[in-house]
């Protein structure tokens, strides 16, 4: 049974709200504040009951605060997560139905390539194909631009990989859209985009 939720919780659940996505440090760090704040006993190795409390609160709204590795890094990282059962929902009262069709062409370029990459050009190109209102390529590198800036991907020399909140929230969608591409590691069986 799960404890109640008090104000040490709540203003975790608040700074994850901001965040969207923290690293493990960061919130092993969070978790102690938040109990000094509210003045409740910290025990640093209680986290994951902690966390467990808010998600029994977060269950009926379709959210949960998941734990996941980087593939870069390789350190955990924790995400708020929408857990509604559609694609793209979770995103859709922050973006327009062709920046979300540009999203998924994106995702299935990073996803189907051989090395979970996708060139800002082949991207930009993918935009001639859409079938709802084309992007000018100044919209696209905008929308690009705000879709590293929200965490849902990694820029580096013009290559695009999935972030570590994108794919720790989005992998069930993955799992289910890209059977065929999907590559798992072995050790964790968690998905693996760069191997």
């Amino acid at each position: 049974m799960a404890r109640q939720m008090g104000d040490s919780h709540r203003r975790f659940l608040q700074t994850m709200m901001i965040n969207g996505i923290t690293d493990e440090h960061a919130v092993k760090t969070l978790h102690q504040h938040c109990c000094e704040v509210s003045k409740t006993p910290h025990t640093p190795d209680k986290l994951d009951e902690f966390i467990d409390t808010i998600n029994s609160k977060l269950q009926p709204l379709f959210m949960q605060i998941r734990k996941g590795m980087s593939e870069v890094n390789g350190h955990q990282y924790y995400v708020l997560v929408n857990m509604a059962e559609t694609d793209v929902t979770r995103m859709s009262s922050d973006y327009a139905d062709n920046e979300l069709e540009l999203f998924r062409r994106t995702v299935d370029l990073i996803v189907c390539s051989e090395n979970g990459k996708a060139s800002s050009t082949d991207i930009l190109n993918s935009t001639d194909t859409m079938t709802t209102k084309k992007l000018k390529k100044s919209e696209t590198e905008h929308l690009l631009s705000r879709l590293v800036h929200d965490k849902w991907l990694c820029e580096k020399r013009g290559e695009y990989t999935l972030s570590t909140r994108c794919i720790i929230e989005m992998e069930p969608y993955i799992r289910s859209m890209y059977q065929e591409h999907l590559k798992v590691c072995h050790i964790c069986h968690s998905v693996a985009f760069q191997k």
